[in-house]
Order: C-alpha cells, then structure tokens, then sequence
C-alpha cells in the first residue's frame, strides 16, 4: 500500500462502517488519510487492520477533513451522525469542508440534511448528494455506480474522493436530492426485479426443477436481468443453509417505501412496487429483516416445500 500524500491529497471522514461503509473506508485508505467510527467496535478493528485510523466520535472523526462521508443505513442515523451527540457537524468548521451523503435516504430527508447544515454552520459546509450502488465487493474495487446531485463548488469539493469510489460517476443535477431521485428509481427497478426472481424460482422449485439448473438457463436468455443472475444463486442457497447477507431485507423494506412515497407525491402509479413492497413487508414481518433479501424466496415456496 503506497504512503496517502497527505500535502495535496483530502482527508476523508467515513462515519459508518457497514456492508458499504467499511469497503468504501478501506478503498479510500489505499489512497487517503482515512479517519473513520462507527459504534461496532469489531467494524472499527477491521476497518485499523486496512490501514483507516479509527476515531471515538463522529466530531472526532470529522475534525480535521476536508469530505466527510456518510455511509449509514437511513435518515436517523444520518441525523444522528451529523448532529447526535458528538456528532460530525462543528458550527466552527470550514468553508472548504463537504458532507457527503451515500446512503439513500430520499430527496425530501437529503434536502432536509442540507438545510440543517447550512443552518449549524451558517452555510460553511457544503452537502453533496451522492447515493452509491454496486454492492459491498464492488465499493471495495472502487467500482460503484454513483449518481451525484450537488451545486457544482460542492461537488468538485467532494470530485476527488467520489472518483475513487465509482467506476461511473455521474452529475444528474445541481440540487441535493437529485441523486436520490434517480437512486430510488433505480431501486425501484431494483426491488421488482428481485420479487419477481423470487416469484420464477418459487415457481420452479414447486414444479420439481432444480433452480441452479434453471437461474443459469434463464440469465442467458431474454428473461435475464442483473438481479435475476446475482440473487437467483442465493435463493437457492436459502433452502440449502441460507445466502450470505450481502443486502438485507430491511434495507428493501426501506427503500420500497421511499419508491412508493415519491410515486404518490408526483401522482404516479406504481402498481408493481407497491406489490414487490408488500413482499418485502411481509418478510420483516416473519422475522427475515436482517436476512439477505434473497430470503424472500422462502414466503413463496417454504423450505420444507419444493420438490419431492
């Protein structure tokens, strides 16, 4: 690992360590002076052994960075990281520091964010809104899709960083919130695709077919998508000892719900992800939340069920 040049280069606050924090983390430490927290003091040893420098607090952590990204799981903890007790946001830091918000919270809560800011810091750091996806093995390569609303100072502040994150970085827009936007369109997609994989393996296995026969079949044909080929896999593991949590059911019960909000307040119909939220909701609800999505394949053939 070469030596971060720390004359030119920014200093990094990651605060969150979890399945994309501590990839993210790591990644940027490869580079960059990395100071991170995160409350899972397990998650803060392994983010010290990749070469980031763990911090007691979220103020302790962001004291002296230039970008301070936030990789948690919703709006409460980006609340409570920002301004919590010892939190990252110091009335007294500079102009020339950037929040940075990856995680997907929705446009209305990202622009909630930034006027809070401003607010505790009379306008003295800026909010990028950068939500991330890709997934945890692919933060940890820097080859995340990231779509980034900002105006353009606060952006080219946080330009650095989010270039070695992304293999696709792309502005949709000048405000914070835009890229939430276009990140709950795209989970929106997301959450469908996967209910209905879970729908076609259910399918196949209370027909007697094998699915790790079928998934590869059908992924090579018109009927393939990403979410058929990569969560197809792992709900078949679910009948066979369950998938590696990779992305949890909660995390979709999440972001259906921000789909399904947005939809009504531009009063459009989304019939098929009120639907796919419905799965998801059920889920939680049987005690899956903090299983792998995947997971959701077990509501719709048991694991008892299936072939004879």
């Amino acid at each position: 690992m070469s030596e971060p040049d720390t004359t030119t280069a920014p200093r990094v606050a990651v605060i969150g360590l979890g399945a994309m924090g501590l990839p993210m983390a790591t990644r940027l430490a490869e580079d960059l002076t990395v100071q991170a927290f995160d409350p899972d003091a397990a998650r803060l040893a392994e983010a010290r052994e990749q070469g980031v420098v763990a911090a007691a607090t979220p103020r302790a952590a962001a004291a002296d960075a230039d970008v301070v990204v936030l990789a948690v799981r919703d709006a409460a903890q980006v609340e409570a990281a920002l301004f919590g007790v010892d939190g990252a946001i110091d009335p007294a830091a500079t102009a020339a520091q950037v929040v940075v918000l990856t995680s997907t919270v929705g446009r209305d809560a990202a622009r909630a964010v930034e006027r809070a800011v401003h607010e505790a810091t009379d306008g003295g750091v800026g909010v990028v809104d950068a939500p991330v996806s890709g997934g945890p093995a692919r933060a940890g390569a820097g080859d995340l899709l990231v779509v980034v609303g900002a105006d353009p100072q606060a952006r080219e502040r946080a330009r650095p960083v989010l270039g070695r994150l992304a293999s696709t970085l792309t502005v949709v827009g000048d405000r914070v919130g835009d890229g939430q936007v276009v990140k709950t369109i795209n989970q929106l997609l997301a959450g469908v695709h996967i209910a209905a994989a879970a729908e076609a393996i259910a399918l196949t296995r209370e027909l007697g077919l094998d699915p790790e026969v079928i998934v590869p079949l059908l992924s090579t044909g018109a009927a393939g998508s990403f979410m058929l080929a990569d969560r197809g896999p792992r709900m078949a593991q679910a009948y066979t000892g369950g998938a590696p949590v990779r992305s949890r059911v909660d995390i979709f019960v999440k972001d259906m719900g921000l789909v399904t909000e947005l939809a009504r307040s531009a009063h459009v119909p989304t019939p098929l992800a009120a639907s796919a939220q419905q799965l998801y909701l059920m889920a939680e609800q049987a005690g899956l939340g903090a299983q792998d999505d995947s997971s959701v394949v077990t509501l719709l053939s048991a694991p008892d069920g299936g072939a004879a």
